[in-house]
């Protein structure tokens, strides 16, 4: 019957799939800034297509990467079905070198597994292969190539893959949330990774979007919500919640068994690894969410900037500026400033830290985005409510009145609290 249609996608604004017509039940993930790869049925196997391709790709407003993807788009497609499912997925291959697609931590025939050499001959230029399994568990996976895939994942090829359980009633949220963690180097007003980096990376992306470009995650109060991480960078990131604590639900391996499920506010994730969590929406608010590797949510990092703080740089600006009118001081204070300026950057570079919210500048970027709790929610809507205002007596304020006394100590010898004398 042919190949079926290789759907593309070049917006980087989050799409919303709908929910299954037929088949069991589930509720489709909601990729933040990114899509679900449509499928069509064919004699009961679920088909895909999959184009390894260049891409541009949007990483933020006003910086556009030339990257490789799937499907005009880095990161590639969410691939979704059910547990159970036959899937036949073709690979086309419209890069300039060879290339196969592994399939992250599923259970599949081992000519199936896409290691260049190992499992099968890498898949040449212009050539289509064939993918064809079953979904044998459910769970959270990922994939990308294993074919020079130093080059090719720094060049960010990478995708998620999400089988849902054929039984509806198991694990069931009402809001499912997708996330993969990946990075790059790029020179600030160049288009192109620096692939042979290994540690130094200095854009830290979501999706490969960076804030203040990640899109919200929307949630109406009570809601079920779990959140997936996928991480395909060359480090590990503590990903932190703020206003819940959380519980692990899943892992690369499978699901995680209630009485086994631990509480959280932050969670590690590993190199090549997955991570789960859920929550019950129950507190109002904007509530930040973010690596709390504090470099990581910054937008292209220098990895040289030497420390001014305390440094008075006055004398030197007047001098610099007899040369470079616009020349701006930074770092004398912290870097804070930097978000609020805004000094001529490279074509093709944002700020390193940008975003603005209800009270002023946010101060971050990179790997940070927002969870947005409100009361009335419909359920398939995941547009942005604005910012929360928050109730009377519920926001930190300035104090202008008589300050209470404290306390101070410059001893570094271990100082024992007293025990209370009087109980209350």
């Amino acid at each position: 019957m042919g190949l079926p249609e290789a759907a593309q996608m070049d917006s980087a604004k989050t799409a919303i799939t709908p929910r299954p017509s037929s088949g069991p039940e589930y509720n489709p993930v909601v990729t933040l800034n990114g899509w679900t790869l449509p499928h069509r049925m064919n004699g009961g196997v679920k088909e895909f297509h999959l184009v390894a391709e260049p891409v541009e790709r949007e990483l933020a407003d006003g910086m556009v990467a030339h990257l490789w993807g799937y499907n005009g788009q880095s990161t590639g497609p969410t691939i979704e079905a059910v547990e159970g499912d036959r899937v036949r997925i073709y690979v086309t291959n419209k890069l300039p070198e060879a290339t196969t697609i592994h399939w992250h931590g599923m259970i599949l025939p081992s000519g199936m597994d896409g290691v260049s050499g190992l499992s099968h001959p890498g898949i040449p230029p212009g050539k289509t292969f064939i993918y064809e399994f079953d979904l044998v568990k459910s769970g959270t996976f990922m994939y990308h190539p294993h074919g020079d895939e130093m080059v090719q994942m720094a060049m960010g090829m990478m995708g998620m893959f999400v089988v849902h359980p054929k039984d509806p009633s198991f694990m069931p949220v009402d809001r499912d949330f997708l996330i993969m963690l990946n990075a790059f180097d790029i020179d600030p007003g160049t288009y192109v990774p620096r692939i042979m980096t290994m540690t130094d990376f200095n854009l830290w992306t979501w999706n490969s979007r960076i804030f203040p470009d990640i899109d919200p995650l929307v949630v109406n109060k009570g809601d079920r919500v779990r959140v997936r991480v996928g991480n395909l960078t060359m480090t590990n990131h503590p990903i932190h919640m703020h206003g819940y604590d959380f519980k692990v639900t899943c892992t690369d391996g499978g699901w995680v068994p209630p009485e086994a499920q631990w509480p959280e506010v932050s969670i590690d994730i590993p190199v090549g690894a997955m991570r789960a969590y859920e929550f019950t929406a129950d507190h109002l608010g904007d509530w930040a969410i973010h690596c709390h590797k504090s470099h990581h949510t910054m937008n292209a990092m220098g990895h040289d900037v030497p420390t001014f703080i305390g440094v008075n740089k006055k004398p030197l600006t007047q001098k610099i500026r007899q040369f470079q009118p616009e020349y701006m001081p930074m770092g004398t204070n912290g870097m804070g400033d930097m978000a609020k300026m805004e000094m001529p950057l490279p074509d093709n570079t944002i700020p390193m830290m940008t975003g603005w919210g209800p009270y002023g500048p946010i101060e971050m970027g990179g790997m940070f985005s927002v969870v947005k709790v409100r009361d009335g929610i419909d359920a398939d809507d995941y547009s942005d409510p604005g910012w929360y205002e928050n109730p009377p007596g519920e926001m930190a304020y300035e104090w202008t009145g008589e300050l209470p006394e404290f306390a101070s100590n410059n001893s570094p010898k271990t100082i024992l609290t007293p025990k209370p004398t009087s109980k209350g």
